[in-house]
């Protein structure tokens, strides 16, 4: 089965992007950190092996950082924006427009600097033998979901950015008698004191 990997992400903008690293780093550093982050999300992706790779992005694709890393990636990455609704309704939408043309599509975020290629391979193997695929965050979300058929009811009505994300995606699947499988947990960079898991000289 192909697979369709797709990165969300919003545009790096000074007081948009990483709002809760403001205090520690201001509008511009938060903001110059997450296109960082970014940038490396996108280039695991692109290694990763992965048939398709889409950059879907918010609140537009008018941003010169899409622009550039679409260019980088020698036309092997799309570009699209997320649209409305809130971060379930947009991973929903996103995931079931990608498993129209392939049988496999993972969802990733662009804050989880350990999400490299090697771990987007192994996620993206899992879904020959389970019919999902997660790995956590250590903060109680995660940091990608994959999926063999379109799940609305996995992403609908739920808090996100609480600490019990994961575990209330855990209970839906056992109630749905879902098979999945989740690999070691990953730092999420979102608050001041995640700056401490930020790869050195990423910060200048």
């Amino acid at each position: 089965m192909s697979s369709a990997l797709i990165i969300f992400a919003k545009a790096p903008i000074a007081g948009l992007a990483k709002t809760r690293l403001i205090p520690a780093l201001g509008p511009q550093g938060a903001a110059a950190l997450a296109e960082k982050m970014l940038g490396h999300a996108v280039g695991q992706a692109l290694a990763s092996g992965c048939e398709t790779v889409e950059l879907c992005v918010t609140p537009d694709t008018n941003h010169p950082a899409f622009a550039h890393l679409v260019a980088q990636s020698g036309g092997r990455m799309l570009l699209s924006e997320q649209g409305s609704g809130d971060l379930g309704q947009r991973m929903d939408r996103a995931i079931t427009r990608a498993l129209q043309n392939h049988g496999r599509a993972l969802l990733m975020g662009s804050d989880a600097p350990g999400l490299d290629a090697n771990v987007l391979r192994t996620a993206n193997v899992s879904l020959n033998n389970y019919d999902a695929v997660f790995v956590p965050a250590r903060d109680g979300g995660y940091a990608l979901v994959g999926l063999t058929q379109p799940r609305p009811d996995f992403f609908v009505d739920m808090v996100w950015s609480t600490p019990f994300v994961m575990a209330h995606t855990r209970a839906r699947m056992q109630a749905a008698d879902f098979r999945w499988a989740e690999l070691d947990p990953l730092d999420d960079i979102d608050e001041p004191t995640d700056l401490a898991c930020i790869p050195s000289g990423w910060l200048v």
